[in-house]
């Protein structure tokens, strides 16, 4: 399956059948799309082994997805500019995308505890989580 993520966050899928072949766009917050968003993150790269997170790259992690959402024009390269570590950073949100909705739930309520403010919806953060990790990559 071959997975293409417009600058908009979408994400073309398509998918050969023994009929056809078809393509599918999915939007943050449609069924399917953090799957998705993991899987196209694992083609940009296919030698990198499973995510692992670390602490410390997981508190820039949700540094970093703060800063994109507070931002008025959603800019992520001022967000990852001071970034320390910016793999861990990078491997912290594939392990979010990879536990799929239920774990991007838990982080944006996890991001909402540590920087303060209301959670985002779990849409919003994934779409935030593609476009960090399309800049990082």
């Amino acid at each position: 399956m071959e997975i293409v993520r417009n600058p908009d966050g979408s994400l073309v899928i398509t998918v050969a059948t023994e009929e056809a072949v078809t393509s599918r766009v999915l939007r943050p917050g449609e069924g399917g799309y953090d799957e998705a968003l993991a899987e196209w993150d694992q083609q940009q790269d296919p030698e990198r082994g499973p995510a692992v997170s670390t602490a410390s790259g997981r508190e820039e992690a949700m540094h970093v997805i703060h800063e994109v959402a507070e931002s008025p024009k959603h800019e992520v390269a001022p967000a990852i500019l001071n970034l320390r570590d910016a793999e861990a950073s990078a491997e912290a949100l594939r392990h979010v995308l990879v536990g799929g909705v239920h774990a991007v739930e838990d982080f944006a309520k996890e991001i909402a505890e540590h920087e303060g403010g209301e959670p985002l919806p779990a849409h919003e953060a994934t779409k935030i989580i593609g476009e960090v990790l399309a800049a990082l990559d």
